[in-house]
Protein backbone atom coordinates (compact mmCIF):
# COMPACT_ATOMS: atom_id res chain seq x y z
CA UNK A 1 0.00 0.00 0.00
CA UNK A 2 1.35 3.61 -1.01
CA UNK A 3 0.03 7.00 0.72
CA UNK A 4 0.80 10.73 -0.09
CA UNK A 5 1.03 13.27 2.55
CA UNK A 6 1.15 16.93 1.13
CA UNK A 7 2.46 19.03 3.94
CA UNK A 8 3.88 21.47 1.84
CA UNK A 9 3.15 25.04 3.02
CA UNK A 10 2.19 23.72 6.67
CA UNK A 11 3.45 24.78 9.59
CA UNK A 12 5.29 22.45 12.08
CA UNK A 13 4.23 20.44 13.63
CA UNK A 14 1.66 19.66 10.72
CA UNK A 15 3.89 17.38 8.60
CA UNK A 16 4.86 15.22 11.38
CA UNK A 17 1.50 15.20 12.69
CA UNK A 18 -0.23 14.41 9.45
CA UNK A 19 2.56 11.50 8.55
CA UNK A 20 1.96 9.99 11.70
CA UNK A 21 -1.81 9.89 10.86
CA UNK A 22 -1.18 8.28 7.65
CA UNK A 23 1.27 5.68 9.22
CA UNK A 24 -1.26 5.05 11.62
CA UNK A 25 -3.89 4.25 9.44
CA UNK A 26 -2.13 1.84 7.50
CA UNK A 27 -0.96 -1.69 8.26
CA UNK A 28 1.95 -2.19 6.35
CA UNK A 29 3.07 -0.08 3.33
CA UNK A 30 5.08 3.09 2.18
CA UNK A 31 3.99 6.53 3.05
CA UNK A 32 5.56 9.31 1.17
CA UNK A 33 5.42 12.93 2.70
CA UNK A 34 6.13 15.75 0.39
CA UNK A 35 7.53 19.15 1.90
CA UNK A 36 9.05 22.14 0.89
CA UNK A 37 11.43 23.12 3.42
CA UNK A 38 14.73 21.46 5.27
CA UNK A 39 12.95 21.84 8.74
CA UNK A 40 9.82 19.70 8.26
CA UNK A 41 12.25 17.08 6.30
CA UNK A 42 14.36 16.49 9.58
CA UNK A 43 11.49 16.40 11.50
CA UNK A 44 9.39 13.82 9.55
CA UNK A 45 12.72 12.26 9.38
CA UNK A 46 13.12 12.22 13.01
CA UNK A 47 9.33 10.77 13.44
CA UNK A 48 10.70 7.77 11.04
CA UNK A 49 13.98 7.45 12.91
CA UNK A 50 11.81 7.43 16.43
CA UNK A 51 9.23 4.97 14.94
CA UNK A 52 11.99 2.08 13.88
CA UNK A 53 11.13 2.74 10.25
CA UNK A 54 12.92 2.03 7.27
CA UNK A 55 13.26 5.66 4.90
CA UNK A 56 14.78 7.42 2.67
CA UNK A 57 14.78 11.44 1.35
CA UNK A 58 15.10 12.29 -2.70
CA UNK A 59 15.51 16.18 -2.86
CA UNK A 60 13.47 17.14 -6.02
CA UNK A 61 14.33 20.46 -5.56
CA UNK A 62 15.44 23.21 -3.20
CA UNK A 63 12.23 23.38 -1.98
CA UNK A 64 10.66 19.81 -2.29
CA UNK A 65 11.40 16.70 -0.68
CA UNK A 66 10.18 13.45 -0.36
CA UNK A 67 10.44 11.05 2.50
CA UNK A 68 9.31 7.55 1.71
CA UNK A 69 8.39 5.63 5.01
CA UNK A 70 8.24 2.23 4.85
CA UNK A 71 5.92 0.53 7.60
CA UNK A 72 6.61 -2.72 8.31
CA UNK A 73 10.53 -2.95 7.80
CA UNK A 74 12.81 -1.57 10.76
CA UNK A 75 15.90 -0.20 10.46
CA UNK A 76 17.73 -2.65 12.39
CA UNK A 77 17.98 -4.77 15.61
CA UNK A 78 18.03 -1.85 17.93
CA UNK A 79 14.60 -1.58 16.72
CA UNK A 80 13.06 -4.89 17.85
CA UNK A 81 13.76 -3.93 21.41
CA UNK A 82 10.65 -3.88 23.71
CA UNK A 83 10.34 0.08 24.76
CA UNK A 84 7.56 0.08 27.72
CA UNK A 85 4.26 2.48 26.37
CA UNK A 86 5.55 5.08 29.69
CA UNK A 87 3.04 7.44 28.15
CA UNK A 88 -0.26 5.91 29.02
CA UNK A 89 0.18 7.41 32.41
CA UNK A 90 1.83 10.84 31.50
CA UNK A 91 1.31 14.22 33.67
CA UNK A 92 2.26 16.90 32.17
CA UNK A 93 2.72 20.29 34.09
CA UNK A 94 1.78 23.88 32.93
CA UNK A 95 3.70 26.31 35.29
CA UNK A 96 3.22 29.07 32.71
CA UNK A 97 0.70 30.13 29.94
CA UNK A 98 4.11 30.46 27.81
CA UNK A 99 6.43 28.34 26.67
CA UNK A 100 10.49 28.61 27.39
CA UNK A 101 11.51 32.23 28.57
CA UNK A 102 12.50 35.37 26.62
CA UNK A 103 9.71 36.60 24.61
CA UNK A 104 5.89 36.89 25.47
CA UNK A 105 5.12 36.57 22.30
CA UNK A 106 6.57 33.61 21.14
CA UNK A 107 6.04 31.86 24.13
CA UNK A 108 2.05 31.69 23.81
CA UNK A 109 2.88 30.57 19.93
CA UNK A 110 4.26 27.66 21.27
CA UNK A 111 2.53 26.91 23.72
CA UNK A 112 -0.33 27.23 21.45
CA UNK A 113 1.53 24.85 19.37
CA UNK A 114 1.98 22.23 21.99
CA UNK A 115 -1.23 21.80 22.93
CA UNK A 116 -2.75 21.41 19.45
CA UNK A 117 0.00 18.85 18.82
CA UNK A 118 -1.53 17.10 22.23
CA UNK A 119 -5.11 16.27 20.54
CA UNK A 120 -3.21 14.92 17.16
CA UNK A 121 -0.83 12.81 19.01
CA UNK A 122 -1.86 9.21 20.99
CA UNK A 123 -1.79 7.83 23.04
CA UNK A 124 -2.45 11.15 25.36
CA UNK A 125 -1.62 11.79 28.37
CA UNK A 126 -3.31 10.73 31.47
CA UNK A 127 -3.82 14.23 33.46
CA UNK A 128 -2.57 17.62 32.42
CA UNK A 129 -2.02 19.86 35.57
CA UNK A 130 -2.13 23.64 35.57
CA UNK A 131 -0.12 26.04 38.45
CA UNK A 132 0.49 29.27 38.73
CA UNK A 133 0.30 31.64 35.52
CA UNK A 134 -0.70 28.28 33.93
CA UNK A 135 -4.11 27.97 34.77
CA UNK A 136 -5.07 31.32 32.40
CA UNK A 137 -5.19 28.53 30.08
CA UNK A 138 -8.06 26.96 31.00
CA UNK A 139 -10.06 29.71 31.78
CA UNK A 140 -11.99 32.17 29.70
CA UNK A 141 -10.35 33.94 26.85
CA UNK A 142 -7.51 31.00 26.32
CA UNK A 143 -6.31 30.41 23.14
CA UNK A 144 -6.01 26.70 23.59
CA UNK A 145 -9.63 25.85 25.13
CA UNK A 146 -10.99 24.04 22.61
CA UNK A 147 -8.10 22.32 22.05
CA UNK A 148 -7.97 21.21 25.86
CA UNK A 149 -11.63 20.94 25.86
CA UNK A 150 -11.18 18.20 23.36
CA UNK A 151 -8.23 16.34 25.31
CA UNK A 152 -10.78 16.07 28.49
CA UNK A 153 -13.27 14.79 25.75
CA UNK A 154 -11.03 11.96 24.91
CA UNK A 155 -10.51 11.50 28.74
CA UNK A 156 -7.63 13.14 29.73
CA UNK A 157 -7.74 14.65 33.33
CA UNK A 158 -7.87 18.44 33.43
CA UNK A 159 -7.23 20.14 36.91
CA UNK A 160 -6.11 23.44 37.87
CA UNK A 161 -4.64 24.96 41.03
CA UNK A 162 -7.44 26.80 43.08
CA UNK A 163 -4.85 28.61 45.24
CA UNK A 164 -3.62 30.00 41.61
CA UNK A 165 -7.03 30.58 40.26
CA UNK A 166 -7.68 32.33 43.82
CA UNK A 167 -4.68 34.57 43.21
CA UNK A 168 -5.15 35.88 39.79
CA UNK A 169 -8.65 36.13 40.89
CA UNK A 170 -9.71 34.29 38.15
CA UNK A 171 -11.57 31.08 39.77
CA UNK A 172 -14.79 32.19 38.02
CA UNK A 173 -13.64 31.85 34.85
CA UNK A 174 -12.66 28.19 34.49
CA UNK A 175 -14.00 26.73 31.41
CA UNK A 176 -12.43 22.86 31.06
CA UNK A 177 -11.31 20.95 33.70
CA UNK A 178 -11.45 20.70 37.53
CA UNK A 179 -10.62 22.58 40.41
CA UNK A 180 -7.78 21.18 42.41
CA UNK A 181 -5.41 21.02 45.24
CA UNK A 182 -1.89 20.81 46.34
CA UNK A 183 -2.18 17.77 47.76
CA UNK A 184 -4.03 16.29 44.80
CA UNK A 185 -1.52 18.50 42.54
CA UNK A 186 1.25 16.30 44.62
CA UNK A 187 -0.28 12.99 43.80
CA UNK A 188 -0.26 13.58 40.16
CA UNK A 189 3.53 15.06 39.85
CA UNK A 190 5.50 13.04 42.28
CA UNK A 191 6.38 10.37 39.79
CA UNK A 192 9.71 12.15 37.98
CA UNK A 193 9.80 9.24 35.36
CA UNK A 194 6.31 10.40 33.92
CA UNK A 195 6.49 13.87 34.55
CA UNK A 196 7.20 16.77 32.01
CA UNK A 197 6.90 20.20 32.60
CA UNK A 198 6.00 23.26 30.78
CA UNK A 199 6.64 26.79 31.11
Amino acid sequence: MRKEVDARGEACPKPVIMTKKELDNIAKGIVTTIVDNEVAKDNVSKLANSLGYVYDVDKVSDKEYHIHITKGEVKDEESNVCIPDTFKDLTIAFASNTMGSGSEELGKILMKSFVYTLTEATPFPSTLVFYNSGVYLTCEGSEVLEDLKTLEGEGVEIISCGTCLDYYNIKDKLQVGEISNMYTIYEKLKNPMNTVTIG
